[in-house]
């Protein structure tokens, strides 16, 4: 079990992000990972440890943007590590997830996407879903793409991707909980609506397969 949280809106993401991780941290404390976006650039930092240890090394809350995700992390697949923590990004570094749950069939797409000639660099099951968008968005837009690769995975998920370019958040769940928040011209998403109750009680709880 794994702990995701998201934020779009007018106020500075590194903070909600990070005060939401330490609501979630119950969901698991080996690694815990933020990622933030401004100007088109990601700021990416991640590492094992509790959140307040990483965030103590890496400073979570100098990340700057209005816009980003986080994620504290139970290992599953790969031992806890800084390679192996959340977000996962594609090859060409323009695509960001983070994932709560576990696919099933991460090997096969792994030995397919490496014999095509992309690379992994962590042993995670995760790190399959953003190098499937990139794949998809050689022939198609960034939706299209997240649609395509959510129709490849089997087993378990709640998943939020970013594109860094387009500025678009798309999320979906299967048999995970996944929370929308709309707060005043802000949006959250979350494993638990305790993350961001303090900024809204206008919460909707996803269904299985449902994408926003």
């Amino acid at each position: 079990m794994c702990g995701i949280i998201a934020y779009k809106g007018e106020k500075k993401a590194s903070e909600i992000l990070f005060e939401g991780l330490k609501n979630l941290e119950y969901r698991g404390y080996d690694s815990a990972g933020m990622i933030t976006l401004e100007n088109k650039n990601f700021d990416l930092r991640k590492d094992k440890g509790k959140v307040d240890e990483v965030n103590r090394k890496l400073n979570f809350l100098g990340m700057n943007g209005n816009f980003g995700m986080a994620h504290t992390r139970w290992s599953t697949h790969g031992v806890p590590s800084k390679i192996n923590c959340h977000p996962h990004l594609s090859n060409d570094g323009n695509i960001a997830v983070v994932h709560n749950g576990i696919i099933e069939n991460y090997q096969i797409l792994r030995t397919e996407l490496e014999r095509e000639g992309y690379y992994f660099v962590s042993g995670t099951d995760s790190e399959v879903i953003p190098i499937l968008v990139e794949k998809f968005m050689k022939e198609y837009n960034f939706k299209d793409s997240v649609f395509k690769t959510l129709k490849m995975l089997e087993g378990t998920f709640a998943v939020i991707f970013i594109n860094k370019f387009s500025n678009e958040l798309i999320a979906s769940r299967k048999s995970i909980s996944l929370i929308f928040g709309i707060g005043d011209k802000e949006f959250f998403l979350s494993s638990n609506f305790n993350s961001f109750i303090k900024y809204t009680k206008k919460v909707f709880f996803l269904e299985d397969e449902d994408v926003i």
